[in-house]
């Protein structure tokens, strides 16, 4: 099924999980696929993609409460994409020494101490991350003083962030507002 909406074609997908027999697991999911390529798309990648949402966002969440995602401010978008890409790498570590990490539950995590079969988390990754990174050391020499830079020329005066004006949005109508309207 195609419907216009908003100068954009959509394909609207119904999808139903059966089992080897033919009977229904779920109820039917209905999905929307956007796109100029959606047509080269077949209902299994739409599928897929579907559930693949959820892993996105347990990234994002954690990505922007652990991993201070969005916490690098800064006027300039390259040191913004710059950052996010650093915060995308320690993802991927804690990713990749997730069969290193033992788990270390708090005190009022009891449910961690008596399950043996615990499936590890990025954060119970995280948790133990010093001891991994310290058993596994360095490649890296010791830092060596090189003497004492010069720093700034005196009188040196650095140019001022450019100033942009203010955008203040309108205020939400209320519901009466916009039924009159």
């Amino acid at each position: 099924m195609k419907i216009l909406y908003l100068d954009e074609i959509i394909t609207v997908v119904r999808i139903t999980v059966t089992d080897e027999i033919g009977n229904q697991i779920w109820k039917p999911m209905w999905l929307i696929v956007i796109g100029s390529s959606r047509e080269e798309l077949s209902l299994i990648d739409c599928y897929e993609s579907y559930r693949q949402r959820y892993d996105m966002e347990h990234l994002f969440r954690f990505g922007k409460q652990r991993l201070l995602m969005t916490a690098y401010s800064t006027p300039d978008v390259k040191h913004e994409e710059n950052w996010f890409k650093l915060t995308l790498i320690a993802y991927v570590n804690l990713w990749v020494a997730r069969n290193l990490a033992v788990v270390l539950p708090h005190h009022w995590e009891q449910y961690l101490k008596s399950n043996k079969s615990v499936k590890i988390t990025p954060s119970l990754v995280q948790r133990d991350f010093y001891r991994i990174i310290s058993t596994l050391g360095t490649m890296a020499t010791s830092p060596k003083r090189r003497g004492y830079s010069t720093g700034r020329i005196k009188g040196y005066k650095t140019t001022p962030r450019t100033r942009h004006q203010v955008i203040i949005k309108g205020k939400k109508k209320s519901k009466k507002q916009r039924k009159v309207s």
